[in-house]
């Protein structure tokens, strides 16, 4: 894959470098030692990302025939990329419950996006998606690299495999159709829109495969993540910010609910794992104010917004709220939809125009 009309990839993880950060300074050499070289692994594939974006990548063929074009690899515990092709698509599940993760995994994400909004992967025209399992050793994370996913064992410490949540990966795919589309910068509140669409269509795809409505959904990201040593559910909470857990180790998760605890700092490309948590909160107000599947009506609103072209690559809060409203009226007219998403807005302190 190229750079797409202008678009620059970027690299995108799961697991915010705060959380690693902090894990790095543990004492125990069992759980910092992973994490260093998690960070490190990252700052690697981080440079790669963009020395690819400069020279180009290998064009990948598409095919729009609404049918998925999934392929697993096997790393094998190294480091080179995709690694050895164990699973093609269509072929029956075998031994391993990664790599049948994995494949669920992708074919849920192409399902939801398909079958909800009439995208034809996440380019919208087909795109194969390709994945690679068992990446390094005691890897903490996952990734989407701009042209394909990767995933982690994690270290059992303190994470464990990264194909376990279902939203684990449905996130990091949803980076590729935000670079597809909107291609939010990846910093400061922009990029916090961008984490924040990613967690969105995680937490709907996740949904949409156990058949929830959104008073039955936990609205938890990375759920089964965390290791049983570990004090918390998941890695954030689009329910209840700031609450997915409190650890000795890990800390006490940043993220805020509203614009009254928004954080300002130049770590994580300015908090764009942190100030996820208010637009995460809003969408979790929309959804759960108007009920029923949140894929049918508060999730096609956020996708109207992401892929209606309006959307700028230096959106900031008030620019997406307001979108929100104008795709909210357009759609549904002058009614409970709109209602919802303008009252959300309201609740977590982000005004519309």
């Amino acid at each position: 894959m190229t750079t797409h009309g202008g678009f620059e990839p970027v690299f995108c993880t799961i697991v915010p470098p705060h959380v690693l950060d902090k894990l790095a300074q543990a004492e125990d050499p069992a759980l910092a030692g992973p994490a260093r070289r998690t960070l490190q692994r990252d700052a690697y594939e981080r440079t790669q990302r963009r020395l690819t974006t400069v020279i180009g990548a290998t064009a990948v063929a598409s095919v729009a025939d609404g049918t998925p074009q999934r392929t697993i690899h096997d790393a094998r515990h190294g480091t080179d990329l995709p690694g050895h092709k164990v699973r093609g698509e269509g072929d029956a599940p075998g031994k391993d419950a990664t790599v049948n993760r994995a494949y669920a995994g992708l074919g849920a994400t192409f399902e939801l996006f398909l079958r909800a909004y009439g995208r034809d992967s996440i380019d919208g025209n087909g795109l194969p998606l390709n994945a690679t399992v068992h990446y390094d050793r005691d890897y903490n994370n996952a990734f989407w690299n701009g042209e394909q996913m990767v995933f982690g064992d994690g270290d059992g410490e303190i994470f464990l495999d990264f194909t376990i949540p279902i939203d684990v990966i449905g996130h990091e795919l949803a980076h590729g159709v935000t670079q597809y589309t909107a291609n939010l910068t990846y910093f400061g509140q922009p990029g916090a829109l961008n984490e924040s669409l990613s967690d969105v269509f995680g937490a709907l795809i996740k949904q949409y495969t156990l058949g929830q409505t959104a008073a039955e959904a936990d609205w938890l990201i990375g759920a089964g993540l965390l290791a049983p040593r570990v004090t918390g559910k998941a890695l954030r909470s689009m329910k209840a910010p700031g609450t997915a857990y409190d650890d000795d180790v890990l800390g006490k998760d940043p993220q805020p609910a509203t614009m009254d605890d928004f954080v300002r700092t130049g770590r994580d490309n300015g908090g764009v794992h942190i100030n996820s948590g208010i637009p995460n909160h809003a969408f979790y107000l929309a959804a759960t104010a108007l009920g029923g599947h949140a894929w049918e009506r508060a999730g096609q609103v956020w996708y109207d917004v992401l892929t209606g072209g309006e959307l700028k690559e230096q959106a900031m809060f008030v620019d997406f709220a307001t979108l929100t409203v104008k795709a909210a009226r357009e759609r549904f007219g002058d009614g409970e939809e709109l209602d919802a998403v303008s009252k959300a807005w309201e609740q977590v302190g982000v005004r519309t125009l």
